[in-house]
């Protein structure tokens, strides 16, 4: 690893280690609402402002920057890829430290990436690392440690693979409710699973049964669409089905993606992976790119994401700690899909006159407008659970103007 390298990592964890001496002013950027608490109980040495998602110019000129300016040592965190260029502008100028923040590779344990506290988060100093613009820390560690060197680094990413595809967990999980097989169909031909770039997949393997499996999110009303699966539906088979990504890699031959993480985790299942982005586990000879740059061994990448770039959390919501093989761990045993719950009789909690029944009846609606149809899906399978995991006070029984006897 090279001495900027070292340097850098080691400021990093002096920043974000629990216990050092007074609290550092923190001015956090495009950070929503119900994220901000699980920041505050994660980094504790941290005094945090947290800007108005929807800052006009005018107030951030009149307002945030001479406040951020005139307080002493401070630091940005950034959810997201950009600063405001005003704010990018003086930090530049002020060698204000911007911290670029994102989940994790093993985010949690519901599919959907809203309203649960995340099992890691990935901090960055030069940029967020799906940013292929320029190099990020993790780009810049995956070039400079000497991952061919470290062979009980090496031993510990083999271990750690192992463990991610016997637990049969990916970045967002959840219960399996059909099988690949089902949704997909009998398999009678190549199959390849595009999270993306449909044409040129389509383009390319003419003779496959090409599915489209559009991000969870999506799929749950969490996040925008950013295009219309049905401008593709004559290339492909849309999978609308909430399947984990797990279960959809299963059975699947090829997997195209401009630059999601499913290229990866395809990667770790032995499965042939083409990008047409250039996201950090492409370029190493690994995937199939336009422009192969064979450097790296599977071990070197996932020990690079997976144990020494994020920062693990033990458990969700506690203070910010280091990756280790002991956190990973204890994060890829929270991340295990939920058990199925239990089958209905006519008798008990799940009965015809069942509490819970009659509670799903009564509270979904409400959490149908307050949240997503996701969310009702998480809270009719375990409702006491779905409000136990939740971080969004919007969501909590008190809002629902529902009494719920925990």
């Amino acid at each position: 690893m090279s001495t900027d390298t070292v340097q850098a990592k080691r400021e990093l964890d002096n920043t974000v280690r629990v216990g050092t001496a007074g609290r550092i002013s923190t001015f956090a950027v495009h950070v929503t609402e119900w994220k901000r608490s699980f920041l505050e109980r994660s980094f504790p040495d941290r005094r945090f402002h947290f800007l108005p998602k929807n800052l006009s110019e005018r107030d951030l000129e009149r307002t945030w920057k001479p406040r951020i300016l005139a307080g002493g040592p401070c630091e940005l965190f950034v959810w997201g890829a950009a600063l405001p260029p005003a704010l990018a502008a003086s930090a530049a100028e002020r060698s204000i430290p911007v911290l670029f923040v994102e989940d994790g590779f093993l985010r949690s344990v519901r599919p959907s990436a809203s309203r649960t506290p995340p099992l890691s988060l990935a901090l960055d100093r030069r940029t967020p690392y799906f940013d292929c613009r320029r190099p990020s820390d993790l780009e810049v560690l995956l070039s400079t440690h000497g991952f061919e060197a470290d062979a009980a680094l090496t031993k510990r990413a083999r271990a750690g693979i192992t463990l991610l595809l016997e637990s049969r967990i990916s970045k967002y999980n959840g219960r399996l409710q059909r099988t690949a097989e089902e949704v997909y169909g009998a398999q009678t031909k190549k199959r390849v699973l595009v999270v993306g770039q449909v044409e040129g997949a389509a383009a390319e393997q003419p003779q496959a049964q090409i599915l489209y499996k559009p991000h969870s999110d999506v799929l749950s009303r969490v996040r925008p669409a950013r295009s219309d699966p049905a401008e593709v539906a004559h290339h492909c088979e849309v999978i609308t089905e909430s399947l984990p990504l797990a279960e959809a890699l299963r059975a699947v031959d090829h997997v195209y993606t401009i630059t999601s993480l499913a290229g990866f985790e395809a990667l770790m299942r032995v499965i042939k992976v083409t990008t047409a982005g250039s996201p950090f586990y492409a370029g190493w000879g690994l995937t199939d790119d336009r422009h192969p740059n064979p450097r790296h061994s599977l071990e070197a990448l996932f020990a690079g994401a997976y144990l020494l770039y994020p920062y693990y959390f033990d458990p969700p919501g506690a203070n910010v700690i280091r990756s280790d093989r002991r956190r990973y761990q204890a994060a890829t045993r929270r991340a295990c899909p939920c058990a199925s719950p239990p089958a209905w009789r006519p008798w008990g909690p799940y009965g015809v006159l069942g509490w819970r029944r009659l509670l799903t009846a009564m509270v979904a609606p409400a959490i149908r407008r307050a949240g997503s149809d996701r969310d009702v899906e998480d809270f009719r399978a375990d409702p006491i659970g779905f409000f136990r995991s939740l971080s969004d006070r919007r969501l909590q029984p008190h809002s629902l103007s529902v009494r719920v006897t925990m």
